[in-house]
């Protein structure tokens, strides 16, 4: 029997998780594949799909401030540390679905699942050999040299954290113009490139920081490549896909005749 396959959409907050979950099952419908999509997130609000599980049917932001008089920034901790204790129903629930993929939008902090033991939890809880990260970088973030290497940093600490195949999504790519979004490219292809524009940035102390970072990069040969998505025609998805398929199916397209 065909075994799911769990898909974590993490990033910083803003970096577009909602909205890739979103697109990835429409595109995957539209395919004849079969998809879910599980809100981990208690305090989201607005979010632009249904979530077949959501975790505020067991767990509300707004409860846990009320009952315990924390703020917003205290309860999302303590939310963070209950969701591992819902993991049984969490699972309970996805399983009724039977279906092929499983689309995890996690907490819009980043912080909270990949620093904290609850996220390390729910993945080997759940199906740990049949996940794979997809890690969001922001793109309003990567523009500079210095702050696409502080971005790869955050990345690589994710993989790092919770030790799982991992796909580099440049979210929200069709906000760049052409020539950022193929400088960013450039940068991902080529770590020479990268440093070579570090260098030529003002001496500073961010400046040899960025230096480091880089140099710990290319030391641990963790440098991957990026994948570009965007909201307008699905743009990137099949590439996503692709990756996933070649991760858990040895490249084999299951997508429907």
């Amino acid at each position: 029997m065909k075994e799911e396959i769990f898909v974590y959409f993490i990033g910083t907050a803003g970096s577009g998780k909602s909205t890739l979950t979103y697109n990835f099952q429409q595109w995957m419908s539209l395919r004849g594949l079969d998809a879910i999509t599980v809100n981990l997130d208690p305090g989201a609000e607005n979010l632009p799909y249904e979530p077949d599980v959501d975790i505020r049917d067991w767990i509300s932001l707004k409860e846990i401030m009320d009952s315990y008089g924390l703020g917003p920034n205290g309860a999302q901790i303590a939310c963070a540390d209950m969701i591992a204790l819902n993991t049984s129903d969490i699972k309970k629930s996805i399983e009724a679905f039977k279906t092929d993929y499983i689309l995890m939008d996690t907490p819009g902090q980043l912080e909270l699942f990949v620093f904290r033991e609850a996220g390390k939890y729910i993945i080997k809880f759940l199906n740990p050999n049949r996940s794979i990260i997809a890690y969001l970088l922001d793109p309003s973030l990567a523009k500079t040299a210095s702050g696409f290497v502080s971005q790869l940093l955050l990345s690589i600490s994710t993989n790092f954290r919770l030790g799982h195949s991992q796909i580099n999504i440049l979210s929200k790519a069709d906000m760049l113009s052409k020539q950022e979004l193929e400088q960013i490219n450039s940068w991902s292809d080529d770590t020479d490139n990268l440093n070579d524009v570090i260098m030529g940035e003002e001496a500073s102390i961010y400046r040899e920081i960025s230096e480091g970072i880089l140099h710990l990069i290319s030391e641990f040969g963790t440098q991957s490549k990026l994948y570009p998505t965007g909201k307008q025609d699905f743009y990137g998805i099949e590439d996503i896909y692709t990756q996933i398929q070649l991760q858990f199916e040895g490249g084999e397209d299951l997508m429907s005749d």
